[in-house]
């Protein structure tokens, strides 16, 4: 069954931003897909066992401090 975890990113500001936060959430194991609002500086990430050490990594990975909204 499919779960849904949102991030807080508040560093995100520009379409650039919202392709590097894709491309790194994208390619963790068990994700289906990635939301990015810049308006609100939320990232939503739905999948399957989703790993919370994991995800944020990869947010981290693209740059941004991200924190468990």
């Amino acid at each position: 069954m499919s779960e849904t975890i949102t991030y807080s990113v508040p560093g995100m500001s520009c379409g650039h931003c919202r392709a590097a936060i894709r491309a790194e959430v994208s390619v963790v194991d068990g994700v289906e897909s990635v939301d990015v609002d810049l308006d609100t500086k939320l990232v939503c990430v739905t999948g399957e066992n989703l790993d919370d050490t994991t995800l944020v990594a990869a947010i981290d990975e693209a740059g941004y401090e991200a924190v468990r909204a």
